[in-house]
């Protein structure tokens, strides 16, 4: 298994197929690629909802990265058509989602269980975008 947890938006729009491919070529057949994404598809229903408190700050980081420094800038944005064709393109059999709470590594508290408002996991949205590809 590759477990890679908001790491993908990371890289371009002309390098993340690579990343894909690359990820699908070192696994076995069988093996799990794991991806936590930020879901774009989410926080842009959550923003044109007009509920946020503060507007599109409150989904800001969401699209373009937290820009603490010169790392952590995204360069691509996925939903979940998107990142699903992504994946079979790159060679992955089968995609499916997955429930942060109903794995093995449920207690690590990464960005595969953000929400808006802000860990607020019973009443919030998740806007994490949780995919795996079977090789």
């Amino acid at each position: 298994m590759i477990y890679a947890s908001h790491v993908l938006e990371h890289f371009g729009r002309q390098t993340y197929m690579a990343v894909l491919r690359e990820w699908r070529r070192v696994l076995a057949p069988g093996g799990i690629l794991r991806l936590a994404v930020p879901d774009f598809g989410a926080a842009a229903r959550l923003y044109m909802s007009g509920t946020l408190p503060r507007g599109i700050e409150d989904v800001r980081g969401l699209v373009c990265g937290g820009q603490r420094d010169q790392y952590d800038f995204h360069g691509m944005i996925f939903d979940e058509i998107d990142l699903t064709r992504a994946l079979k393109e790159a060679g992955f059999s089968t995609v499916r989602s997955w429930d942060w709470g109903a794995t093995d590594h449920a207690w690590l508290d990464d960005y595969s269980q953000a929400y808006i408002p802000h860990m607020d996991k019973e009443t919030g949205t998740l806007v994490s975008l949780n995919l795996e590809g079977v090789a």
